[in-house]
This record gives structure tokens, sequence and C-alpha cells, in this order.
């Protein structure tokens, strides 16, 4: 199990004070954070992408290099690479070129966005949003497992004998993850090449990321690549902590009553009843998120948003202090019981080489069938290569 926290690289004004940070600061604040988080123990930091203001993350890739440099262990990933707009030959090269420089030490999240002006300014057709998520990922899917494509689709130009470079590090694409908070279509192409689905269930009551996460583990059965209870799953969460519960609602009201996305509309305590997001005590948050896995089943990754809405870096550290030596200590024991032991664990690097490796052995040394091994959680990025 994996946590870790994730920012929308929101640019926005402190309600308490009056004051909107600089790009400057804003850029050089989650680089602490990312740092920070990886100090407190936490194992994921994922950067948005965004191409309009107010969000400063337009090049996810140059960011987390610079964090990769600057941290050991940290698993850095995205909080959504769009698919949609970005070319797939760009995004195979940029994203093998972060594995690389991180040591393996990437994945990322495939998206459509939530911000439809991007379309045109990228010279696409928003109404063709889950055929270019589709056709692009397929695309991308082949140049990380194939040395030379021969392709042609409906969106972009052909390719004959084309190969990204440079390729895929010891010849294991990074992990991917689908990420959605509405569209099964995007559920169904998880499955379909195992990949990892993501649902970032911050904003919509669990019965709808529910059934999102239940087409997901049954396409992944159909699809061969594990039981049910196999598939990689993801969830998105808000917290906000203090000591005492009340002044924790009293000291994030003026941030969620003027936040970007859901400020001026539902209350605070309605859409902490409908949605993940806690505010309250540590306990209140270990509580909540521990009962997660009634809904959604074993899953392998939990991130948190907790540097938007304008809240100062004082505060987004604080709040990792509580979250690394308090929540997910408590979360790990919590999600460690009773736990399947052929659930996996959330994918690394190494462990899909292993996967690979394993793989080909096993088919090297089948002299019936010729069969491989396919209930691994490595194997979804192997599994898919023919798809």
């Amino acid at each position: 199990m994996q946590f870790g926290i994730f920012t929308v690289s929101d640019i926005t004004e402190d309600p308490t004070t009056g004051r909107t940070p600089t790009e400057a600061e804003r850029i050089q604040a989650t680089l602490t954070i990312a740092k920070h988080a990886e100090d407190v123990g936490l194992d994921v930091f994922a950067l948005g992408e965004h191409h309009n203001p107010p969000f400063w993350s337009s090049s996810p890739t140059t960011t987390l290099a610079y964090i990769a440099a600057q941290t050991e262990t940290l698993q850095l990933s995205t909080a959504t690479t769009l698919i949609t707009t970005n070319d797939p030959v760009k995004i195979a090269e940029d994203y093998a070129m972060l594995q690389h420089l991180s040591g393996g030490r990437v994945d990322l999240m495939m998206g459509r966005g939530n911000t439809g002006p991007v379309y045109p300014w990228f010279g696409k057709d928003i109404r063709q949003g889950i055929n270019l998520a589709l056709e692009n990922y397929n695309l991308l899917h082949r140049l990380w497992r194939e040395d030379f494509v021969d392709w042609e689709g409906q969106f972009r130009t052909p390719l004959q004998g084309f190969q990204s470079t440079p390729r895929p590090l010891d010849g294991v694409a990074p992990f991917v993850w689908h990420g959605s908070i509405r569209s099964p279509e995007i559920a169904e192409q998880a499955a379909y090449y195992g990949d990892g689905f993501f649902a970032n269930n911050i904003f919509w009551p669990k019965e709808h990321y529910m059934r999102l996460i239940s087409l997901y583990r049954q396409r992944f059965e159909h699809y061969g690549h594990g039981s049910a209870d196999q598939a990689i799953v993801g969830l998105g969460g808000q917290v906000f902590m203090r000591k005492n519960s009340q002044d924790a609602i009293d000291e994030f009201r003026p941030y969620f009553d003027n936040a970007p996305v859901y400020g001026h509309g539902p209350s605070l305590e309605d859409f902490t009843a409908q949605t993940p997001l806690t505010v309250g005590s540590p306990q209140e948050v270990i509580d909540r998120y521990a009962s997660m896995r009634e809904y959604f089943g074993d899953y392998q990754r939990q991130l948190f948003l907790m540097d938007h809405a304008g809240l100062p870096l004082k505060t987004v550290l604080e709040q990792l202090d509580i979250l690394g030596g308090e929540v997910v200590p408590a979360l790990r024991a919590e999600f460690a019981k009773d736990r399947p032991a052929h659930v996996p664990d959330a994918p690394t690097h190494a462990s899909l080489v292993a996967a690979r490796d394993a793989a080909i052995a096993s088919a090297a040394t089948d002299d019936t069938d010729g069969a491989h091994s396919g209930a691994a959680f490595g194997l979804a990025g192997v599994a898919g290569a023919s798809r």
C-alpha cells in the first residue's frame, strides 16, 4: 500500500490574509512540499498538468526531474497527464527520460483533464475526448514496448519504422494509471491493458466510484490479467487536521468556502458528508480512510490533496507532519490486517522488472503450452504488450 500526496498546482488567494502568492513562490513551495513528503515517510508525490491560470504546472516532467534529483525514495507520479492533447510520441520520450533520470521512480496517470478550452489550444476537438484518449494511449503503449512502430490512426500523422528515444529503463515501461471521475470507457481501457485505475474520489459520493471500480475489476479479470481483487486501484482524498476537531473545522472553513473548484457551493458539512473530505482530528481521518476498503476492496495507492485553496506553506507542512507521523502509520497497519496474500502491492519499477524476468523464464521452461503466469500485478505491463 502506497500513501502520498498530489497537487493540482493552483495559485489561490489566502482568504484569511487576502494575499496571493506569486508563481515563483508557489512553484518553490511545491518543491518544498514534495521534499517534505519524503522526509515524513510518504511514498508518492504526484503533480497535475494544466495550461491555464490559476495553475502553474504546464511541464510536469521538468518539475518531477528536479524533485527526483532532490530525493532518494519518493515515487514520482502525475495527477493527470493529458493523453488527449499531448502527442503520445512526446509523452513516450519525456517520461522514458524521466524514468532514467529518477532511477525508475516514476509512473504516470493518464486522463482527459477538467479544462475544456485546453482542447482547441492544442488543436484538438473536445467532442473527440474519449476517442483521443483511446487512440493516443494505444500508440503510447506500443511506443514503449516495440522497438520500431508502424502506425496509422485518426488524430495524428502516420509513423513508419519509428523508434522513440530513450527506450524505457531496463526495457520496462513506466507503470500507467488511468484516472477518471466519471467515464466507464476509461475504466474499460485500464482493464484492457492490465494497467491501474485511479478514482479521484474527491467530489462525488462513494457509490459513484464503487460502480466505476467494480467495472474495472470485473473487466481486468475478463481480460485475463488476474482475479478481480488483484486489479490495481488507487484513490484520491482530502483531509485537514488539527488535534482538536473544532479547531480544524474553524481553520479550514474559509479555505473551503473560497476554493477554486467547490467554493461558494455546498457547505463544508454537506461536502464532508457526501465525499471523502475529512476535516477533524487525526483519529477521525484514520477511521474514515480505514473504512475505504469496505467499499472499494483492498487497493494499492491512497493520495491526499493537501496544498490547495490558498493554504499557506507553513500550514501544509504541518499537515504533512501529522499525516506522516500519525495517520499513515496507523493506516498502514489497518490496511495490512487480513489483507489476502494474493492481493498485490503497488507496482514499482523493481517489481515490474522482476515480473517481466519471471514471465520470460516461465515461457522458456514451459514446454507444454508456453503459458505465462499472469496473475501477478507486475504482469500488467507485460500482459498488455501484445494488445
